[in-house]
């Protein structure tokens, strides 16, 4: 690239006041040209002192800009963003994460150089705080065993063709061509566009080289409610997109189905609950042997069986949910405010 791209950096946030500053300053470290960027922080009207912290920012760096998002959903707030870049490559962030240095510069020459549509790097999954349920809750959302395949999860060795990755890097023509992110998904937004954009033949890769840290979730409480929306919103998007985008996302719906049958019909046929019972001891049985594996405290290891059980059950119970509404046409108005 002779001439140094445009960046439009959108990035979402909501009563983000422990994580903001972090953020932002990540973003102000970035070795890319200020000149050539402008950011937008699109708040969903904050009620802690996001904002407030946020204006230290404002006066002293002009390319950074405070758009309001009333809606306060994280798909509106991508397209109002959108809909006011200038750059030609729109650059999509979390205000509860941090970014590398060069996060901004790689992935513009990874957009570029292989001719790609979307380019994005994997989390590192760091707990929220030192304790033995925030490390196992970190490890779990970040395990084979509690997210399957999902590589941005779990990390790549070598630049790979994918179905999605986290916080994109996009050619700006691509929202030309298929359009903006569908706000009738609060969750899975990503997830539904990237399928799309494949289905219109765009490319997505991932960068392992290109590490976000990402901190997880602070308590069970909403960690479990978190992958509930996940597999509450992803029938949405398989019927969006005409079709399922993996078939991973079966697996926690297979788990929690299996159980209920087992549970309900055990009643009459007692022989089922032994495999019931096999079942779930074999779950904590491949939990536990995670905790070993990562040499993990006892606590953290204790922890890991129900971790895991709360990720599948979660996702699992949401999916069925999710999917419920679509034969009864019910409402898919969800909050999703940390």
């Amino acid at each position: 690239m002779n001439v140094v791209p445009f960046v439009t950096v959108v990035c979402p946030i909501y009563n983000e006041e422990k994580y903001i500053a972090h953020c932002v300053d990540s973003i102000l470290a970035q070795d890319y040209p200020k000149e050539r960027m402008e950011v937008f922080l699109v708040d969903g009207m904050s009620r802690d002192h996001t904002r407030d912290i946020l204006q230290h920012y404002l006066v002293q760096y002009p390319f950074l800009k405070l758009l309001d998002n009333e809606h306060q959903t994280v798909p509106y707030a991508l397209n109002k963003g959108i809909l006011q870049a200038s750059g030609d490559v729109i650059v999509r962030l979390d205000g509860h994460c941090m970014y590398p240095v060069d996060y901004i510069s790689a992935l513009v020459h990874y957009l570029y150089s292989l001719n790609a549509d979307n380019v994005g790097g994997v989390w590192r999954t760091l707990p929220a705080k030192d304790t033995a349920v925030c490390k196992a809750i970190a490890l779990a959302c970040s395990h084979p065993f509690g997210v399957g395949g999902s590589m941005h999860k779990i990390g790549a060795r070598d630049i790979m063709e994918t179905d999605t990755v986290p916080f994109g890097c996009y050619r700006k023509e691509v929202f030309d061509r298929i359009g903006l992110f569908d706000e009738d998904l609060t969750r899975n937004q990503d997830d539904e566009f990237n399928g799309r954009l494949r289905k219109a033949g765009g490319k997505i890769y991932l960068i392992p080289d290109v590490v976000i840290d990402y901190t997880a979730r602070p308590t069970l409480k909403k960690m479990s409610r978190m992958y509930y929306q996940y597999g509450l919103f992803k029938p949405l998007v398989n019927k969006k997109l005409g079709a399922p985008a993996t078939t991973r996302q079966f697996v926690p719906v297979i788990f929690v189905t299996g159980i209920l049958f087992c549970v309900i019909l055990g009643i009459w046929w007692h022989w089922l609950y032994l495999i019931l019972g096999i079942v779930i001891a074999g779950h904590v049985l491949i939990s536990l042997l995670v905790g070993v594996k990562h040499k993990c405290s006892w606590k953290e290891t204790l922890m890991l069986p129900i971790v895991f059980f709360l990720v599948h059950w979660s996702y699992g119970w949401g999916y069925l949910n999710g999917g419920f509404k679509i034969l009864l046409r019910r409402d898919w108005n969800v909050s999703v405010n940390r």
